[in-house]
């Protein structure tokens, strides 16, 4: 069982190596020789954009996303759609590109493993794997579980500081009252018709908001400024 100041470290961890480091041995500890945790601010962003910490082998990381594997990895859809932990080896890998992805992922040393799903309080979405190369071992162990899903709350909130600091010009940006407003209707789904509709302005006009709004957020899209302001805080999902 793990002990509170074990978990500690991850809250006193001063760099990003420091706090990788210590995620890892706590990882070895439980039994595992690998280990993954990945989260983005929202779920909304793309997952290739994630803060990643992992020893998964460098050249099973660059196929996965390369190949974009998130959309054929059960992990990944069990974590959209589930707070609860998923206990994987090759049951879990249905149908055929499932299991062609099994079978590439076992060729790397990944055969078995546990994966938790993060749902942060800010709307963060994510998830910590535990892998090991051996057969499935049964890790649902009350006891197991229980540690993994302590590691799990522990590494999350002690990332807030390392994720955070990858959005400071996120948090700078000063929008007016008008651009926040066609913002959150853009959040919502909606076209700059429709914004236009609602606000009882010209479309052009919400253009020039939209495109306002992406040059101080330094991104191309109207979807990746979204995000950004999801990540700030300044547009909360529906």
């Amino acid at each position: 069982m793990l002990e509170q100041d074990q978990l500690c470290k991850l809250l006193d961890a001063q760099s990003e190596s420091q706090w990788a480091t210590a995620l890892l041995t706590l990882a070895g500890q439980l039994g595992f020789e690998r280990m993954l945790f990945g989260v983005v601010p929202h779920k909304a962003q793309p997952l290739e954009s994630a803060f990643l910490i992992s020893n998964y082998p460098t050249e099973w990381r660059a196929v996965y996303h390369s190949q974009h594997m998130h959309n054929v990895d059960p992990t990944v859809s069990h974590c959209l759609q589930s707070a609860l932990p998923i206990i994987w080896g090759p049951a879990v890998f249905l149908g055929i590109q499932p299991q062609q992805f099994y079978e590439q992922a076992c060729s790397f040393g990944l055969r078995s493993g546990v994966t938790l799903p993060v749902h942060g309080r800010s709307g963060e979405f994510g998830m910590l794997s535990f892998v090991t190369d051996a057969s499935p071992r049964g890790d649902s162990r009350p006891e197991t579980l229980a540690d993994l899903t302590l590691l799990r709350d522990y590494a999350l909130e002690s990332s807030r500081k390392f994720t955070l600091a990858q959005t400071p010009a996120a948090n700078s940006v000063k929008l007016t009252a008008r651009e926040l407003e066609c913002l959150k209707w853009v959040a919502a789904g909606k076209s700059s018709w429709e914004v236009s509709r609602i606000l009882g302005r010209s479309e052009a006009t919400v253009n020039f908001h939209m495109a306002n709004i992406m040059r101080k957020f330094d991104v191309s899209t109207r979807q990746q400024a979204v995000v950004k302001s999801i990540a700030a805080g300044m547009v909360v999902p529906g």
